[in-house]
């Protein structure tokens, strides 16, 4: 059944009559929490300027927790909801059900919007025409902010007498061609079946996110993160929700998405900011392939441990003291066994003092029995000779991990720790640390940690244990300047001085990790990973053949060990709605020459426009590629994504900004390696130098392959000197 204009009219009136009123109760809600917080701040105010009764201080708690409540209630109705109405059920019982980001009632407390989460929501996901699940018509509501532009209407019950009218084409088609922006956009009004069946699932265990290349996995995994704080809040907002992407480009992408689905007490990180809580950095800077590939890998396990244990001394170690006239000695083998000795069962930082007790011990062994001692304790001697103290301070330091690490930038020190490794493996690590000493010739090149070091920092500071702190450091202490004279007061004082126990673990952990582009995860990082939610639940979300990692069963093992025996569940979405037909077949016949078993989605989409392949050489690159981009921003609305091999990242991005031509749509230009594209789109798409994103990403043919599936409109791919990657497409 369709309706005229003038009826469609009518429909949008009746909508928006509703929206009105669920904004005014809104506004409403809104000034109820700021009077609340104002009121919070007015009550519990004590008149005693010279000292608190017990009473005040539980006061003073109590309008925190208070003013705390009214604040966070305040930030959700003030935060920005794109749409806040977006769904209407029409049941076969003639009740009305309008979905929407939050829960909204009247003043008697009747519902007027349905948090979408919430089990009465469920039918706008899951019911179809051969399970209406009582629901006569599903409606989507297109609004702009507070306006109703559009509908969208779904007939499910046909077996019910009705005379709603039915207007529109399909919201899901409408929203996934409409053109892309910097941020990526919520799918709460446009969930499919397949899609609510895993942002539903149990909270308990691992549940994995499987599927191809514009299936909407990472999506679907931040809608199930605000699901889960819905249905399972208590737990998850105390023990806190960690989600993980692989770039701080991602992760900028897809930072409004949970604000807009009402939740903001989720943590963001980057994979190469994970460690901050331990190490106080994180890091945005990638290795090159062959150093990335190894750092990630089981094997630098073994080479940490025998970094750990690798004496920094260059000679062999030696300690020497006299006891009445006798010198005693210690030196070589033995000092290595009382180091593997106290390594067995301690952490190196915990480890000195056992350690320098078996010195002890070893030296009293070497005092011949005729020498008369009864007139001293030995082994007390011993202890405090300066020979003792000089050798433990050289033999036995306080190791900090960026000390340890620093040292494979030693090729002496790699070619003992990792005589495993190739010639050409530990020049790669050798290299990847020239920036240590200046020693790096690649101009323009971010010095600093890489993010594959992050992990293997994070794994030494787990092995080390904690730094001892400065023994000399006087706890209470009179700031003074400015206007006041603050004294640190005694609970500072005790708070100072209480011992930390040196076996806690120094990271934060969280009662649920979000794993996006898991395949990317190398085992030392699922490691860093683990660490972080020893007692968690997980989401994990990937596609094997988009994988930057080489070695996919290292990474399957490393998911098993965290998946082990407990619940999980696999959930496979097989619909890509972002690729069009055309530019997904094209990728599809790179990945499945490299990678047989790749899952392809089915691309539903077609614009009828083939992606265009062109070549050039050095000298032709920049006017071809301003050619390419000007038709594309002719041609396209939204964002247009320039993706290069990291060693063209800097170039390619003077060229777009000194181009004056360019320049005009600067804000709509992105250029970013394979590698920052993951999880990202683009309206339009140029992929600079196939050839080189595959000799330069760990990933090789994978990498073009995530490049390949970026475009949601119209690609080009420029070849630049050589096309072997065409080889492919036959």
């Amino acid at each position: 059944m369709t309706i005229s204009r003038e009826a469609l009219e009518r429909e949008i009136a009746i909508e928006q009559a509703h929206v009105d009123r669920v904004y005014a109760n809104l506004d409403v809600a809104a000034a109820s929490a700021k009077e609340l917080a104002r009121q919070g701040r007015e009550i519990f105010v004590s008149d005693r300027t010279d000292f608190l009764r017990e009473e005040d201080g539980t006061a003073l708690f109590e309008r925190d927790a208070f003013a705390y409540q009214a604040a966070r209630r305040l930030a959700i109705l003030d935060a920005e909801h794109e749409g806040l109405v977006f769904g209407r059920l029409d049941l076969t019982d003639s009740e009305v059900r309008y979905i929407g980001r939050i829960g909204v009632r009247d003043d008697d407390y009747e519902p007027l919007v349905i948090d979408w989460r919430a089990p009465a929501a469920e039918p706008f996901y899951r019911a179809t025409q051969v399970a209406p699940m009582n629901v006569v018509r599903r409606r989507v509501l297109r609004c702009r902010e507070d306006r109703v532009i559009g509908l969208e209407d779904d007939l499910l019950d046909t077996s019910v007498e009705s005379d709603l009218p039915i207007y529109g084409e399909g919201a899901l088609m409408a929203a996934v061609s409409r053109s892309r922006g910097r941020q990526m956009r919520d799918i709460v009004a446009t969930i499919q079946a397949e899609q609510d069946e895993a942002i539903r699932a149990s909270y308990r265990g691992v549940t994995v996110i499987a599927g191809g290349p514009g299936t909407g996995k990472t999506v679907v995994a931040l809608h199930r993160a605000a699901y889960l704080l819905y249905t399972n809040r208590a737990r998850l907002e105390r023990g806190g929700v960690l989600v993980v992407g692989p770039s701080s480009v991602f992760m900028n992408y897809i930072e409004r998405v949970l604000p807009s689905l009402g939740e903001d007490s989720v943590t963001l990180k980057s994979i190469g900011g994970i460690a901050t809580d331990t190490l106080g950095m994180g890091s945005e800077r990638a290795d090159e392939a062959t150093a990335a590939t190894l750092k990630g890998s089981w094997r630098m396990l073994t080479v940490l441990r025998r970094l750990i244990r690798l004496p920094l001394l260059d000679e062999a170690p030696r300690v020497r003291v006299t006891v009445k006239g006798e010198v005693l000695t210690v030196e070589g083998r033995e000092l290595d066994r009382i180091r593997d000795q106290v390594l067995a069962v301690q952490r190196h930082n915990r480890g000195r003092a056992q350690a320098e007790s078996l010195v002890v011990e070893a030296l009293h062994r070497k005092l011949p029995d005729d020498v008369d001692v009864d007139d001293i304790d030995v082994p007390e001697v011993i202890r405090e000779h300066p020979g003792l103290q000089m050798f433990m301070n050289s033999w036995w330091p306080s190791l900090s991990a960026t000390r340890v690490l620093a040292r494979l930038a030693d090729p002496g020190v790699v070619e003992r720790v990792a005589p495993e490794l190739t010639e050409a493996e530990r020049a790669a690590v050798v290299r990847s640390y020239a920036w240590l000493d200046g020693t790096d010739t690649v101009q323009e090149v971010p010095r600093g940690w890489s993010i594959a070091d992050i992990a293997l920092l994070d794994e030494l500071v787990n092995m080390l244990g904690p730094e001892p702190d400065d023994p000399t450091e006087d706890p209470l202490v009179f700031l003074e300047g400015g206007e006041v004279q603050e004294l640190v007061g005694l609970g500072d004082r005790f708070a100072r001085e209480r011992v930390a126990d040196p076996d806690d673990d120094p990271q934060h952990t969280f009662a649920h990790l979000l794993i996006d582009e898991a395949q990317d995860v190398t085992p030392m990082q699922w490691r860093m990973l683990r660490r972080r939610g020893p007692q968690a639940s997980w989401t994990i979300v990937g596609d094997p053949a988009q994988s930057s990692y080489p070695h996919p069963e290292e990474t399957q093992r490393a998911m098993a060990e965290i998946i082990g025996k407990g619940q999980h569940r696999t959930f496979t979405l097989s619909t890509n709605y972002r690729s069009p037909s055309e530019v997904f077949d094209l990728a599809a016949k790179v990945i499945t020459k490299v990678h047989p078993g790749a899952d392809l989605p089915r691309a539903v989409r077609s614009t009828g426009v083939m992606p265009k392949l062109v070549a050039t050489d050095e000298e032709g690159l920049p006017s071809t590629l301003r050619d390419e981009v000007l038709a594309l921003a002719g041609q396209v609305t939204g964002t247009i994504g320039i993706i290069v091999a990291p060693s063209r990242q800097v170039e390619m991005t003077r060229l777009v900004l000194s181009d004056p031509r360019l320049g005009a749509f600067e804000e709509r230009l992105i250029v970013v390696t394979s590698l920052q594209a993951k999880g990202l789109e683009y309206d339009g798409v140029v992929i600079v130098g196939p050839d080189e994103i595959v000799a330069e990403a760990p990933g090789a043919e994978r990498m073009l392959y995530v490049a390949l599936t970026r475009a949601t409109q119209r690609m080009v791919a420029i070849d630049v000197g050589t096309s072997r990657w065409r080889r492919l497409l036959d």
